[in-house]
Protein backbone atom coordinates (compact mmCIF):
# COMPACT_ATOMS: atom_id res chain seq x y z
CA UNK A 1 0.00 0.00 0.00
CA UNK A 2 2.55 2.23 0.71
CA UNK A 3 4.46 1.77 -2.51
CA UNK A 4 0.98 2.34 -4.67
CA UNK A 5 0.40 5.65 -2.30
CA UNK A 6 3.48 6.92 -3.50
CA UNK A 7 3.47 6.35 -7.20
CA UNK A 8 0.07 7.83 -7.35
CA UNK A 9 0.85 10.56 -5.10
CA UNK A 10 4.64 11.23 -6.63
CA UNK A 11 4.21 9.75 -10.48
CA UNK A 12 7.67 11.57 -11.17
CA UNK A 13 9.58 9.87 -8.36
CA UNK A 14 8.07 6.73 -9.34
CA UNK A 15 8.87 7.44 -12.61
CA UNK A 16 12.23 8.32 -11.92
CA UNK A 17 12.30 4.77 -9.90
CA UNK A 18 11.58 2.85 -12.36
CA UNK A 19 14.03 4.32 -15.14
CA UNK A 20 16.64 3.83 -12.51
CA UNK A 21 15.74 0.25 -11.83
CA UNK A 22 15.82 -0.17 -16.15
CA UNK A 23 18.88 1.41 -16.66
CA UNK A 24 20.75 -1.25 -14.12
CA UNK A 25 19.21 -3.90 -15.71
CA UNK A 26 20.15 -3.04 -19.00
CA UNK A 27 23.89 -2.51 -17.49
CA UNK A 28 23.97 -5.49 -15.44
CA UNK A 29 22.70 -7.53 -18.55
CA UNK A 30 24.95 -6.78 -21.14
CA UNK A 31 28.22 -7.87 -18.68
CA UNK A 32 26.23 -10.79 -17.68
CA UNK A 33 28.32 -14.00 -18.24
CA UNK A 34 26.77 -16.79 -20.23
CA UNK A 35 27.83 -20.67 -19.53
CA UNK A 36 26.91 -23.55 -20.77
CA UNK A 37 28.20 -25.17 -17.44
CA UNK A 38 28.63 -23.66 -14.15
CA UNK A 39 31.99 -22.75 -12.94
CA UNK A 40 32.63 -25.48 -10.55
CA UNK A 41 35.38 -27.25 -9.29
CA UNK A 42 34.91 -30.88 -8.68
CA UNK A 43 36.85 -32.68 -6.14
CA UNK A 44 39.61 -34.47 -7.70
CA UNK A 45 42.93 -36.29 -6.37
CA UNK A 46 46.06 -37.43 -8.13
CA UNK A 47 48.14 -40.19 -7.74
CA UNK A 48 51.83 -39.73 -9.17
CA UNK A 49 54.71 -42.59 -8.78
CA UNK A 50 57.94 -42.10 -10.64
CA UNK A 51 59.55 -45.44 -11.59
CA UNK A 52 63.27 -44.47 -12.65
CA UNK A 53 64.11 -46.35 -16.22
CA UNK A 54 60.95 -47.71 -16.98
CA UNK A 55 59.35 -47.52 -20.04
CA UNK A 56 55.87 -46.65 -20.56
CA UNK A 57 54.63 -50.11 -21.19
CA UNK A 58 56.18 -50.94 -17.95
CA UNK A 59 54.66 -48.74 -15.98
CA UNK A 60 51.54 -49.43 -17.08
CA UNK A 61 51.10 -52.81 -15.90
CA UNK A 62 53.44 -52.81 -12.93
CA UNK A 63 52.58 -49.39 -11.74
CA UNK A 64 49.75 -47.44 -13.27
CA UNK A 65 46.99 -50.79 -13.22
CA UNK A 66 47.76 -51.54 -9.58
CA UNK A 67 46.79 -48.27 -8.53
CA UNK A 68 43.46 -48.22 -10.43
CA UNK A 69 42.67 -51.49 -8.98
CA UNK A 70 43.45 -50.33 -5.29
CA UNK A 71 41.42 -46.69 -5.75
CA UNK A 72 38.34 -48.20 -7.89
CA UNK A 73 36.28 -49.36 -4.78
CA UNK A 74 36.45 -45.78 -2.57
CA UNK A 75 32.97 -44.13 -1.92
CA UNK A 76 32.01 -41.23 -4.34
CA UNK A 77 33.81 -42.17 -7.41
CA UNK A 78 32.76 -40.21 -10.69
CA UNK A 79 35.82 -41.55 -12.87
CA UNK A 80 39.50 -42.31 -12.99
CA UNK A 81 41.72 -41.47 -15.66
CA UNK A 82 45.49 -42.57 -16.03
CA UNK A 83 48.86 -41.16 -17.86
CA UNK A 84 51.28 -43.57 -18.07
CA UNK A 85 54.48 -42.45 -20.05
CA UNK A 86 58.92 -43.41 -19.31
CA UNK A 87 59.51 -43.26 -15.45
CA UNK A 88 56.22 -41.86 -14.45
CA UNK A 89 52.50 -42.23 -13.44
CA UNK A 90 49.75 -39.78 -12.90
CA UNK A 91 46.25 -41.37 -12.11
CA UNK A 92 43.23 -38.76 -11.24
CA UNK A 93 40.35 -39.62 -9.36
CA UNK A 94 37.66 -37.41 -9.65
CA UNK A 95 34.76 -37.37 -6.90
CA UNK A 96 30.78 -36.73 -7.38
CA UNK A 97 30.13 -33.13 -6.02
CA UNK A 98 29.12 -33.73 -2.82
CA UNK A 99 32.03 -35.86 -1.71
CA UNK A 100 34.70 -33.81 0.59
CA UNK A 101 37.60 -33.64 -0.48
CA UNK A 102 39.72 -34.02 2.08
CA UNK A 103 38.21 -36.98 3.56
CA UNK A 104 38.73 -38.62 -0.08
CA UNK A 105 42.03 -38.06 -0.07
CA UNK A 106 42.39 -39.75 2.83
CA UNK A 107 40.96 -42.39 1.39
CA UNK A 108 43.09 -42.48 -1.24
CA UNK A 109 45.92 -42.28 0.38
CA UNK A 110 44.91 -45.76 2.59
CA UNK A 111 44.36 -47.45 -0.28
CA UNK A 112 47.72 -46.29 -2.09
CA UNK A 113 49.41 -47.41 0.95
CA UNK A 114 47.81 -51.01 1.36
CA UNK A 115 49.14 -51.58 -2.58
CA UNK A 116 52.73 -50.71 -2.29
CA UNK A 117 53.73 -54.03 -1.48
CA UNK A 118 52.45 -55.21 -5.19
CA UNK A 119 54.85 -52.32 -6.72
CA UNK A 120 58.35 -52.89 -7.58
CA UNK A 121 60.91 -52.91 -5.09
CA UNK A 122 62.30 -49.91 -6.80
CA UNK A 123 59.55 -47.77 -7.76
CA UNK A 124 59.15 -44.76 -6.07
CA UNK A 125 56.66 -43.82 -3.28
CA UNK A 126 53.40 -42.81 -4.35
CA UNK A 127 52.78 -39.15 -3.86
CA UNK A 128 49.05 -38.01 -2.71
CA UNK A 129 47.67 -34.40 -3.63
CA UNK A 130 44.77 -32.58 -3.94
CA UNK A 131 44.37 -31.20 -8.01
CA UNK A 132 42.55 -27.93 -8.47
CA UNK A 133 40.90 -27.62 -11.69
CA UNK A 134 42.49 -24.38 -12.77
CA UNK A 135 45.72 -24.87 -11.81
CA UNK A 136 47.24 -24.53 -14.43
CA UNK A 137 50.85 -22.89 -15.32
CA UNK A 138 50.16 -19.04 -15.08
CA UNK A 139 53.30 -17.46 -15.22
CA UNK A 140 56.87 -19.08 -15.90
CA UNK A 141 60.28 -16.60 -14.73
CA UNK A 142 63.20 -17.25 -16.52
CA UNK A 143 66.52 -17.12 -15.06
CA UNK A 144 69.72 -17.11 -16.74
CA UNK A 145 73.46 -15.67 -15.79
CA UNK A 146 76.68 -15.08 -16.82
CA UNK A 147 78.53 -15.81 -13.90
CA UNK A 148 76.72 -18.80 -12.28
CA UNK A 149 76.55 -22.32 -13.92
CA UNK A 150 72.87 -24.22 -13.92
CA UNK A 151 73.83 -25.82 -10.72
CA UNK A 152 74.56 -22.70 -8.71
CA UNK A 153 71.20 -20.92 -10.36
CA UNK A 154 69.76 -23.62 -8.83
CA UNK A 155 70.49 -23.51 -5.74
CA UNK A 156 69.82 -19.53 -5.61
CA UNK A 157 66.21 -19.92 -6.53
CA UNK A 158 65.63 -22.73 -4.25
CA UNK A 159 67.69 -20.98 -1.35
CA UNK A 160 65.92 -17.68 -2.11
CA UNK A 161 63.57 -17.29 -4.59
CA UNK A 162 61.06 -20.72 -3.74
CA UNK A 163 60.26 -20.17 -0.33
CA UNK A 164 59.61 -16.51 -0.69
CA UNK A 165 57.25 -17.06 -3.54
CA UNK A 166 55.10 -19.83 -2.44
CA UNK A 167 53.97 -17.93 -0.04
CA UNK A 168 52.65 -15.23 -1.93
CA UNK A 169 48.86 -15.16 -1.81
CA UNK A 170 46.87 -16.93 -4.91
CA UNK A 171 50.04 -19.15 -5.48
CA UNK A 172 48.91 -22.93 -5.10
CA UNK A 173 52.57 -23.83 -5.77
CA UNK A 174 55.93 -23.25 -7.20
CA UNK A 175 57.91 -25.36 -9.42
CA UNK A 176 61.42 -25.47 -11.22
CA UNK A 177 61.71 -26.57 -14.46
CA UNK A 178 64.89 -27.98 -16.12
CA UNK A 179 66.27 -27.69 -12.14
CA UNK A 180 70.10 -28.65 -11.82
CA UNK A 181 70.98 -30.59 -8.91
CA UNK A 182 74.61 -31.63 -7.91
CA UNK A 183 75.48 -35.08 -8.32
CA UNK A 184 78.57 -37.03 -9.01
CA UNK A 185 78.23 -38.95 -12.34
CA UNK A 186 80.47 -41.77 -13.25
CA UNK A 187 80.82 -42.95 -16.41
CA UNK A 188 81.79 -46.79 -17.15
CA UNK A 189 84.24 -47.62 -19.91
CA UNK A 190 82.95 -51.30 -20.87
CA UNK A 191 86.17 -53.03 -22.37
CA UNK A 192 87.90 -52.16 -19.26
CA UNK A 193 85.07 -53.08 -17.03
CA UNK A 194 84.96 -56.70 -19.20
CA UNK A 195 88.95 -57.11 -19.19
CA UNK A 196 88.44 -57.36 -15.54
CA UNK A 197 85.07 -59.51 -15.40
CA UNK A 198 83.27 -56.58 -13.99
CA UNK A 199 79.20 -55.76 -14.95
CA UNK A 200 77.63 -52.98 -14.01
CA UNK A 201 75.60 -54.03 -10.62
CA UNK A 202 79.34 -54.83 -8.85
CA UNK A 203 80.30 -51.32 -9.05
CA UNK A 204 76.71 -50.18 -7.85
CA UNK A 205 77.11 -52.80 -5.23
CA UNK A 206 80.15 -51.69 -4.23
CA UNK A 207 79.18 -48.02 -4.47
CA UNK A 208 75.93 -49.15 -1.88
CA UNK A 209 78.43 -50.89 0.22
CA UNK A 210 81.02 -48.21 0.77
CA UNK A 211 79.37 -44.60 0.24
CA UNK A 212 77.52 -44.85 3.44
CA UNK A 213 77.33 -42.97 6.79
CA UNK A 214 76.37 -45.54 9.55
CA UNK A 215 75.82 -44.51 13.18
CA UNK A 216 79.25 -45.11 14.83
CA UNK A 217 77.69 -44.69 18.43
CA UNK A 218 79.50 -43.64 21.45
CA UNK A 219 82.89 -44.14 23.77
CA UNK A 220 81.62 -44.23 27.87
CA UNK A 221 83.81 -43.58 31.01
CA UNK A 222 83.28 -43.07 34.18
CA UNK A 223 83.90 -38.96 33.74
CA UNK A 224 83.26 -38.50 29.86
CA UNK A 225 81.19 -39.49 26.86
CA UNK A 226 82.36 -39.25 23.54
CA UNK A 227 80.20 -39.60 20.08
CA UNK A 228 82.26 -41.38 17.92
CA UNK A 229 81.09 -40.56 13.82
CA UNK A 230 82.70 -41.94 11.20
CA UNK A 231 83.13 -40.03 7.91
CA UNK A 232 82.64 -42.85 5.42
CA UNK A 233 80.75 -40.50 2.74
CA UNK A 234 82.30 -39.79 0.04
CA UNK A 235 82.25 -36.11 -1.54
CA UNK A 236 85.23 -35.28 -3.76
CA UNK A 237 85.47 -37.12 -7.63
CA UNK A 238 89.23 -38.16 -6.00
CA UNK A 239 87.68 -39.81 -3.56
CA UNK A 240 85.47 -42.12 -5.80
CA UNK A 241 88.23 -42.63 -8.00
CA UNK A 242 89.91 -44.17 -5.02
CA UNK A 243 86.58 -46.36 -4.20
CA UNK A 244 87.81 -50.35 -4.53
CA UNK A 245 85.44 -52.28 -6.74
CA UNK A 246 86.59 -55.74 -6.27
CA UNK A 247 89.98 -57.56 -4.18
CA UNK A 248 90.87 -60.86 -6.14
CA UNK A 249 94.12 -62.52 -5.55
CA UNK A 250 95.33 -59.84 -3.97
CA UNK A 251 94.97 -56.91 -6.25
CA UNK A 252 92.51 -54.41 -6.51
CA UNK A 253 90.51 -52.92 -8.89
CA UNK A 254 89.49 -49.24 -7.78
CA UNK A 255 86.91 -47.18 -10.00
CA UNK A 256 89.12 -44.95 -11.36
CA UNK A 257 90.49 -47.43 -13.61
CA UNK A 258 87.35 -48.62 -14.84
CA UNK A 259 85.36 -45.09 -15.20
CA UNK A 260 85.52 -41.80 -15.24
CA UNK A 261 84.23 -39.59 -12.63
CA UNK A 262 83.04 -36.36 -12.10
CA UNK A 263 81.02 -33.78 -10.56
CA UNK A 264 77.81 -32.92 -12.65
CA UNK A 265 73.96 -32.75 -12.36
CA UNK A 266 71.40 -35.37 -11.48
CA UNK A 267 69.76 -35.14 -15.19
CA UNK A 268 71.12 -34.67 -18.24
CA UNK A 269 68.32 -35.10 -20.61
CA UNK A 270 66.41 -32.17 -19.74
CA UNK A 271 67.27 -28.54 -20.89
CA UNK A 272 65.61 -25.42 -20.58
CA UNK A 273 66.77 -22.39 -22.61
CA UNK A 274 65.51 -18.37 -22.59
CA UNK A 275 66.11 -16.55 -25.55
CA UNK A 276 68.37 -19.57 -26.77
CA UNK A 277 70.70 -18.90 -23.20
CA UNK A 278 70.33 -22.31 -21.54
CA UNK A 279 68.94 -21.80 -18.19
CA UNK A 280 65.45 -22.97 -15.89
CA UNK A 281 62.41 -21.95 -15.34
CA UNK A 282 60.00 -21.26 -12.29
CA UNK A 283 56.58 -22.22 -12.87
CA UNK A 284 53.50 -20.28 -10.59
CA UNK A 285 50.25 -22.43 -10.50
CA UNK A 286 46.87 -21.10 -9.69
CA UNK A 287 48.10 -17.33 -9.47
CA UNK A 288 45.66 -14.57 -8.96
CA UNK A 289 45.80 -10.30 -9.89
CA UNK A 290 46.31 -10.41 -5.58
CA UNK A 291 49.74 -12.84 -6.07
CA UNK A 292 50.91 -10.60 -8.99
CA UNK A 293 50.54 -7.40 -6.52
CA UNK A 294 52.12 -9.54 -3.94
CA UNK A 295 55.05 -10.00 -6.07
CA UNK A 296 55.35 -6.96 -7.17
CA UNK A 297 55.57 -5.68 -3.48
CA UNK A 298 57.42 -7.78 -2.51
CA UNK A 299 60.11 -6.63 -5.28
CA UNK A 300 59.82 -9.15 -8.33
CA UNK A 301 59.30 -8.48 -11.61
CA UNK A 302 56.32 -10.85 -12.46
CA UNK A 303 54.78 -10.92 -16.51
CA UNK A 304 53.82 -13.31 -18.81
CA UNK A 305 57.16 -13.69 -19.39
CA UNK A 306 60.37 -12.30 -17.85
CA UNK A 307 63.86 -12.78 -18.05
CA UNK A 308 65.88 -12.55 -14.69
CA UNK A 309 69.76 -11.87 -15.31
CA UNK A 310 71.62 -12.64 -12.39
Amino acid sequence: MILSDIAIKRPVFATVVSLVLVIFGLFAFQRLAIREYPDIDPPTVSVVTLYKGASAQIIETQVTQIIEEAVAGIEGIRQITSKSREERSQVNIEFILGRDVDSAANDVRDKVSRSIGNLPLDVGAPIVSKVEADASPMIWIALTSDEWDAIQLSDYADRYLIDRLSVVPGVASVLIGGERKPAMRVWLDRRAMAARGLTVQDVEAALLAQNIELPSGRIESRQREFTVRTESAMVTPEQFRDLVVLQKDGFLVRLDEIADVELGTEELRYEVRANGVAGFEVEFKKLTRDAVRAAHDRGFPVYTYTLLDI
